[in-house]
């Protein structure tokens, strides 16, 4: 089969190459899934250029979610009531830009027939991170502001719709001035950028002295900084990401004196710890949510496989047009049934 496979770290468009490598074969309670399409996220190409949390060994397939149509399965009774059917592939070890995939059965969720494969294939990694981090870690109550930085990512635009659905405030944090109408269009109940000041002193002027007690960043660095300071007294800061690779500066004394508190947030321990009937739960609410567009990804561009280069270069631009994909052609639904 064809796989994008790197055998060092570094920038994804020098080390990422397609290569033909044996097709996996399921072990027992795996199932063997005909990708369809993979989107290029963040944390797939943190893993490539080695500055993820938890790194495989080398040579590697990046890609941690998708859509597919299970073809095999491997020894045991779960796995062939897969087989056939169109599935959301959660690879918590990556390997899904590749025509094939070896996953384990509980990790292949059927998606309903009528989420389309673009949607399908991004199915987990935002929508359920979003859903987390502000249903259940921080329970964001209605009425009440969430300030959220990396606004425009397409997790940023999921949580905004989140907040007009479910009632809370999101007052948004973007670089560039002209990244705030789009966020304003979409249903932002304030939008600001750090290049038009300290962003504290902007978040102020909107909510108060009292400030957010919510906040989302996956920046690190002068922007969680700058989200960490604007909160009020009791705010929580949830930390899902390091993009800067810069840590948050917290000052001891402000912590101590407004009781502010910051958390790491990763998908994949909150998900281990959920049960099977809480996951599937979750899995419902997620397809209803994007049904209704709430947790639906903005798609832009689809590359074939072979185009990797070209993919992962318009994945890094800054204010692109949508979650990039990675499709292989000639796969579809049928794949395999």
């Amino acid at each position: 089969m064809k796989a994008a496979v790197f055998s060092s770290f570094g920038d994804p468009a020098d080390v990422l190459q397609v290569r033909e490598v044996p097709t996996p074969e399921p072990g027992p309670g795996e199932v063997r899934v005909r990708m369809i399409a993979s989107p290029i996220n963040p944390s797939d190409t943190m893993v490539v250029e080695g500055r993820y949390g938890v790194l495989p060994p080398l040579p590697a397939t990046p890609g941690f979610e998708g859509v597919g149509v299970v073809d095999k399965a491997g020894p045991g009774l779960m796995g062939r009531f897969a087989v056939g059917k169109r599935v959301a592939v959660i690879n918590h070890k990556g390997g899904n830009w590749a025509e094939y995939a070896v996953i384990p059965w509980k990790q292949a969720r059927p998606i309903p027939d009528d989420i389309p494969d673009d949607q399908a294939a991004t199915f987990f990694v935002n929508p359920a991170t979003a859903l987390a981090m502000v249903r259940h870690v921080l329970a964001v109550p209605k009425g009440e502001w969430l300030l959220v930085s990396a606004a425009g990512s397409t997790l940023g635009k999921m949580i905004v719709r989140l907040g007009r659905h479910d009632g809370f405030k999101t007052l948004c944090v973007v670089r560039r001035s002209e990244a705030k109408r789009e966020l304003i269009d979409l249903g932002a109940d304030a939008v600001v950028s750090s290049s038009e000041g300290p962003v504290p002193e902007q978040v102020r002027r909107i909510t108060g002295d009292d400030g957010p007690r919510y906040a989302l960043d996956p920046i690190g660095g002068e922007a969680g900084t700058a989200i960490f300071r604007a909160m009020g007294k009791g705010g929580r800061l949830v930390v899902y990401g390091s993009l800067t690779d810069a840590p948050i500066e917290v000052d001891p004394r402000a912590l101590i004196s407004t009781r502010k508190t910051v958390e790491g947030f990763w998908l994949g321990y909150w998900m281990a710890e959920r049960s099977i009937p809480g996951a599937l739960l979750l899995f419902r609410e997620i397809a209803a949510l994007i049904r209704k567009g709430v947790l639906a990804a903005d798609v832009g561009t689809s590359y074939p496989l072979d185009r990797i280069g070209d993919a992962v270069r318009e994945a890094a631009e800054t204010g692109r047009g949508g979650k990039v994909l990675l499709k292989v052609p000639g796969a579809d639904r049928a794949a395999g049934a």
